[in-house]
Protein backbone atom coordinates (compact mmCIF):
# COMPACT_ATOMS: atom_id res chain seq x y z
CA UNK A 1 0.00 0.00 0.00
CA UNK A 2 2.76 2.59 0.79
CA UNK A 3 4.11 1.80 -2.49
CA UNK A 4 1.01 2.86 -4.12
CA UNK A 5 0.84 6.18 -2.18
CA UNK A 6 4.36 7.37 -3.17
CA UNK A 7 3.52 6.17 -6.83
CA UNK A 8 0.30 8.64 -6.58
CA UNK A 9 2.54 11.20 -4.93
CA UNK A 10 5.13 11.14 -7.53
CA UNK A 11 2.93 11.41 -10.06
CA UNK A 12 0.55 14.17 -8.64
CA UNK A 13 4.22 16.28 -8.61
CA UNK A 14 5.29 15.12 -11.66
CA UNK A 15 1.99 16.39 -13.22
CA UNK A 16 2.36 19.46 -11.79
CA UNK A 17 5.96 20.57 -12.86
CA UNK A 18 5.58 19.13 -16.08
CA UNK A 19 2.10 21.44 -16.83
CA UNK A 20 3.68 24.40 -15.35
CA UNK A 21 7.39 24.43 -16.35
CA UNK A 22 7.52 21.45 -19.49
CA UNK A 23 10.21 19.73 -17.24
CA UNK A 24 9.60 16.55 -14.78
CA UNK A 25 12.29 16.79 -12.08
CA UNK A 26 15.10 14.65 -11.66
CA UNK A 27 14.85 15.16 -7.60
CA UNK A 28 11.36 13.24 -8.36
CA UNK A 29 12.36 10.44 -10.44
CA UNK A 30 15.67 9.37 -9.03
CA UNK A 31 14.79 8.72 -6.01
CA UNK A 32 11.88 6.92 -6.77
CA UNK A 33 13.42 4.48 -8.81
CA UNK A 34 15.65 3.86 -5.68
CA UNK A 35 13.04 3.70 -3.50
CA UNK A 36 11.68 1.04 -5.61
CA UNK A 37 14.62 -0.80 -5.59
CA UNK A 38 15.38 -0.36 -1.84
CA UNK A 39 11.70 -1.20 -1.16
CA UNK A 40 10.83 -4.07 -3.19
CA UNK A 41 14.42 -5.63 -1.85
CA UNK A 42 13.84 -4.68 1.81
CA UNK A 43 10.20 -7.21 1.26
CA UNK A 44 10.75 -9.88 -0.94
CA UNK A 45 15.00 -9.85 -1.12
CA UNK A 46 16.93 -10.55 -4.32
CA UNK A 47 13.65 -11.37 -6.04
CA UNK A 48 12.32 -8.19 -5.33
CA UNK A 49 15.14 -6.72 -6.44
CA UNK A 50 14.89 -8.47 -9.60
CA UNK A 51 11.29 -7.67 -10.10
CA UNK A 52 12.09 -3.82 -9.70
CA UNK A 53 14.93 -3.74 -12.14
CA UNK A 54 12.88 -5.78 -14.64
CA UNK A 55 10.04 -3.06 -14.25
CA UNK A 56 12.35 -0.34 -14.45
CA UNK A 57 14.26 -1.52 -17.64
CA UNK A 58 10.90 -2.25 -19.18
CA UNK A 59 9.68 1.48 -18.69
CA UNK A 60 12.90 2.72 -19.97
CA UNK A 61 12.98 0.53 -22.87
CA UNK A 62 9.29 1.72 -23.91
CA UNK A 63 9.56 5.56 -24.14
CA UNK A 64 13.74 5.42 -24.95
CA UNK A 65 13.63 5.02 -29.05
CA UNK A 66 10.71 7.59 -28.70
CA UNK A 67 13.58 10.19 -26.62
CA UNK A 68 15.99 9.50 -28.79
CA UNK A 69 14.14 10.43 -31.83
CA UNK A 70 13.05 13.64 -30.53
CA UNK A 71 9.66 13.29 -29.65
CA UNK A 72 9.64 13.42 -25.91
CA UNK A 73 12.06 14.40 -23.05
CA UNK A 74 14.30 12.38 -21.22
CA UNK A 75 12.10 13.12 -17.65
CA UNK A 76 8.65 11.12 -19.44
CA UNK A 77 11.32 8.33 -19.62
CA UNK A 78 13.04 8.58 -15.97
CA UNK A 79 9.03 8.69 -14.84
CA UNK A 80 8.24 5.76 -16.39
CA UNK A 81 11.08 4.02 -15.72
CA UNK A 82 10.65 4.86 -11.95
CA UNK A 83 6.65 4.01 -12.25
CA UNK A 84 8.28 0.24 -13.12
CA UNK A 85 10.87 0.46 -10.31
CA UNK A 86 7.98 0.86 -8.31
CA UNK A 87 4.77 -1.16 -9.95
CA UNK A 88 7.10 -3.60 -11.86
CA UNK A 89 7.03 -5.00 -15.25
CA UNK A 90 3.20 -6.29 -15.84
CA UNK A 91 2.20 -2.67 -14.17
CA UNK A 92 4.47 -0.76 -16.76
CA UNK A 93 3.38 -2.08 -19.83
CA UNK A 94 -0.11 -2.14 -18.67
CA UNK A 95 0.15 1.50 -18.02
CA UNK A 96 2.55 2.41 -21.51
CA UNK A 97 -0.88 1.10 -23.10
CA UNK A 98 -2.86 3.21 -21.73
CA UNK A 99 -0.14 6.20 -21.86
CA UNK A 100 -0.38 5.62 -26.06
CA UNK A 101 -4.23 5.83 -26.47
CA UNK A 102 -4.50 8.43 -24.00
CA UNK A 103 -1.66 10.70 -25.74
CA UNK A 104 -3.59 9.64 -28.96
CA UNK A 105 -6.43 11.22 -27.88
CA UNK A 106 -4.60 14.17 -26.50
CA UNK A 107 -2.75 14.86 -30.03
CA UNK A 108 -6.16 14.43 -31.98
CA UNK A 109 -7.54 16.84 -30.06
CA UNK A 110 -5.36 19.05 -30.39
CA UNK A 111 -4.88 18.22 -34.29
CA UNK A 112 -8.98 19.37 -34.67
CA UNK A 113 -8.34 22.54 -32.13
CA UNK A 114 -5.50 23.57 -34.51
CA UNK A 115 -6.96 22.25 -37.81
CA UNK A 116 -4.24 20.37 -38.43
CA UNK A 117 -5.89 17.41 -38.80
CA UNK A 118 -7.18 18.37 -42.26
CA UNK A 119 -3.65 19.12 -43.47
CA UNK A 120 -2.39 15.86 -41.61
CA UNK A 121 -4.97 13.87 -44.12
CA UNK A 122 -4.41 15.85 -47.46
CA UNK A 123 -1.08 15.08 -46.69
CA UNK A 124 -1.81 11.53 -46.55
CA UNK A 125 -3.55 11.69 -49.70
CA UNK A 126 -1.47 13.17 -52.07
CA UNK A 127 1.72 11.44 -50.77
CA UNK A 128 -0.48 8.30 -51.85
CA UNK A 129 -1.88 9.56 -55.21
CA UNK A 130 1.34 11.30 -56.51
CA UNK A 131 3.81 8.29 -55.00
CA UNK A 132 5.43 10.18 -52.37
CA UNK A 133 6.21 13.33 -54.35
CA UNK A 134 5.97 16.82 -53.42
CA UNK A 135 3.60 18.07 -55.85
CA UNK A 136 0.65 17.78 -52.71
CA UNK A 137 2.96 20.56 -50.80
CA UNK A 138 1.30 23.26 -53.43
CA UNK A 139 -2.07 21.86 -52.41
CA UNK A 140 -1.18 22.16 -48.14
CA UNK A 141 -0.95 25.03 -46.50
CA UNK A 142 2.36 25.96 -44.91
CA UNK A 143 1.84 29.07 -43.30
CA UNK A 144 0.82 27.18 -39.81
CA UNK A 145 3.30 25.67 -37.99
CA UNK A 146 3.93 21.92 -38.28
CA UNK A 147 4.50 20.72 -35.02
CA UNK A 148 2.16 20.53 -31.69
CA UNK A 149 3.62 19.33 -28.51
CA UNK A 150 1.94 18.97 -25.29
CA UNK A 151 3.59 17.83 -21.82
CA UNK A 152 3.15 14.50 -22.00
CA UNK A 153 3.53 14.02 -18.68
CA UNK A 154 -0.39 14.41 -18.48
CA UNK A 155 -0.61 11.37 -20.80
CA UNK A 156 1.63 9.14 -18.18
CA UNK A 157 0.08 10.48 -15.02
CA UNK A 158 -3.27 9.47 -16.53
CA UNK A 159 -2.47 5.98 -18.14
CA UNK A 160 -0.54 5.11 -14.51
CA UNK A 161 -3.56 6.34 -12.88
CA UNK A 162 -6.28 4.01 -15.33
CA UNK A 163 -3.69 1.20 -14.37
CA UNK A 164 -3.47 1.38 -10.49
CA UNK A 165 -7.67 1.65 -10.56
CA UNK A 166 -8.90 -0.57 -13.11
CA UNK A 167 -5.63 -2.75 -13.61
CA UNK A 168 -4.92 -4.25 -17.22
CA UNK A 169 -7.19 -5.45 -19.90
Amino acid sequence: MIIKIILVIILLISLYTDVKNRKILNIITLPSILIGFIYHFATQGFEGFLFSGKGFLTGLGLLIIPYLLGGMGAGDVKLLAAIGALMGTSFVFYSFIYIGLIGGLIALVLLIRNKGLVDLIKSFFYTIAFFRSNLGSMFISKDKPSRISFPYGIAIVLGTLCTLFWGGF
